[in-house]
């Protein structure tokens, strides 16, 4: 199955085609000149400081990645068990500290009727 066109549409189809497909010889060859691809001393520079700055990155994102802890899940059951009993003491401790100022409110008292 080939694709033809009508006789009124072929010449103008045909006639941009070739217009459009034409290689410029006027000079002008589309920023292509004689040092196309070439770089510049200025442009190795800039290469040169774009690596140094991506190894200091590196550098610093491996010192971070080395702080991160390796789970972020809940600390394991025995730890969780074993934090409740350390709190107590410092609970009756306190509680003890608390009962006998007011114990010794209560004997002033009585001492003073």
């Amino acid at each position: 199955m080939s694709l033809t066109l009508p006789a009124g549409v072929a010449l103008p189809v045909t006639a941009s085609v070739l217009v459009l497909t034409q290689q410029p010889g006027d000079g002008d060859n589309g920023g292509q000149g004689e040092d196309f691809g070439k770089s510049s001393p200025v442009g190795f520079l800039v290469l040169i400081l774009f690596l140094i700055a991506v190894a200091f990155l590196v550098r610093s994102m491996t010192k971070h990645l080395k702080r991160v802890p390796a789970s972020f899940d809940d600390p394991p059951a025995e730890e969780q068990a074993e934090s409740p009993e350390q709190a107590e003491p410092e609970k009756k401790a306190g509680a003890e500290t608390a009962e006998k100022p007011a114990s010794s409110d209560s004997s002033a008292a009585t001492k003073a009727d």
